[in-house]
């Protein structure tokens, strides 16, 4: 096995277990540890800055609308400024960039009400109460796409809004998949097909717009390419 092939094996299997290790030669010790500064560097993700809270002095509105929560409410933020603001309340979602063996990523094309059209998107979804990031992507893998993981690697937090919501998106890639032959059923009103592409058919999409992509797609889809080329 080559030096490179013999580190992308070890750093798949081993992960973040610490061993001791013995390199057959200089070269293959060199790329273990390249491939430990870039492990480091895609995979440790920085802790977020620490939140400033604004002072909530009163509620004017409130509406409640499934899963989140709009809030009119007048308060103080940290500058000492005061002022009536509108804010959607969010449970929190994830977001995977799934990848087979051969390379394929799945997508999913899906109709969105709010843009009376369907766009291009990863797997993702909304957390349930008390559902943690992870599980909460892994069952949205399933139903949405019919697929399981094996490997997943974080990618880190993104907000898709925050100018109007407390939304956090955890992103994650999701790699040795095999597709379920029992497909669990999601939430009635989706409306979607599952696409395969390869990276550079997602690419060209994206670069010439010919189909729509959200943010937290997009973002993903970069976290990953990121991750992949590390």
């Amino acid at each position: 096995m080559e030096a490179r092939s013999l580190v992308e094996f070890l750093l798949k299997k081993i992960g973040k277990n610490k061993v001791a290790l013995s390199f057959p030669n200089k070269q293959t010790h060199i790329y273990w540890h390249k491939a430990q500064l870039a492990s480091k560097r895609f995979y440790s993700m920085t802790a977020l800055s620490n939140l400033e809270p604004s002072e909530v002095l009163e509620n004017e509105a409130s509406l409640d609308a499934r899963k989140i929560r709009f809030e009119i409410n007048r308060i103080k933020l940290p500058i000492g400024i005061e002022g009536t603001f509108g804010v959607i309340k969010h449970p929190g979602a994830s977001i995977a960039v799934p990848i087979t063996n051969d390379g394929q990523v799945i997508l999913l094309r899906q109709y969105r009400f709010a843009l009376s059209r369907r766009i291009l998107e990863f797997p993702a979804g909304t957390l349930e109460e008390g559902e943690d990031p992870l599980s909460s992507m892994k069952r949205e893998l399933a139903e949405e796409a019919g697929y399981q993981a094996s490997t997943w690697s974080p990618l880190g937090q993104m907000s898709p809004c925050p100018g109007y919501s407390d939304e956090i998106i955890h992103m994650y890639l999701a790699r040795d998949l095999s597709k379920m032959k029992e497909q669990p059923s999601g939430d009635e009103d989706e409306d979607l097909e599952v696409l395969h592409m390869t990276k550079d058919e997602l690419n060209n999409c994206i670069a010439n717009g010919d189909e729509l992509l959200d943010g937290k797609s997009i973002t993903a889809w970069f976290r990953a390419c990121q991750v992949l080329k590390s």
